[in-house]
């Protein structure tokens, strides 16, 4: 949908604050280990002793494994917002010339925007994507396999979601015939809601 379009339109701004975002990422940290590890033991490890399987997930943060690990996220992360892109492209007039990709410098945040406006539902998915794909695709993976490095992937970049969980809380309960743009330099979007 053209900016031109967006004549009949209330906008209203929602924005979240990146460094409560980060704790808000700190702390999901424990409900999503519990989530995907404790059927993940139950499943693959319940014959073996809870300490030593928890021994057994840090040696796999030995040096080696720790510098794998950060080329794993650094490409995870790129990955991230590229989906973000690929989908929300599917929804764009201009496609994937309609995505444009960056770094919040002030905290070193890579983002993705969507340079057109987009209807709630279709943005929706677009933020949700990345969570689906990195971290409940994997864990659905780990627990069929027993694989413990997909289990770690899986609990990394479904944390790593926050940001992403947060902006659909502030946009989910909108009617979803409103229309959502992408802030071009902030963690947020505009709301278009068609006036009365």
């Amino acid at each position: 949908m053209e900016m031109e379009s967006l004549s009949g339109y209330v906008k209203e701004e929602r924005f979240i604050d990146l460094y409560k975002a980060n704790i808000f990422a700190l702390f999901l940290f424990i409900p999503i280990i519990l989530l995907y590890t404790l059927p993940f033991y139950f499943i693959w490890e319940r014959n073996e002793n809870p300490f030593v399987f928890i021994k057994n997930m840090l040696e796999i943060t030995s040096l080696s494994s720790a510098l794998i690990g950060v080329l794993i996220v650094v490409i995870g992360v790129v990955v991230h917002e590229l989906i973000h892109g690929i989908t929300w492209s599917c929804y764009t007039k201009n496609g994937f010339r309609s995505i444009k990709f960056g770094v919040l410098l002030k905290m070193l945040t890579p983002y993705c925007h969507c340079k057109e406006p987009l209807r709630i539902r279709q943005y929706i998915i677009g933020a949700l994507m990345p969570s689906i794909i990195l971290g409940i695709i994997p864990i659905i993976y780990a627990w069929y396999s027993g694989n413990i490095h997909i289990l770690l992937f899986a609990i990394f970049f479904t944390v790593s979601a926050a940001g992403d969980f947060m902006i659909v809380h502030l946009i989910w309960r909108e009617d979803m015939r409103s229309l959502v743009l992408d802030h071009s330099s902030e963690a947020g979007c505009f709301i278009y809601k068609k006036e009365d």
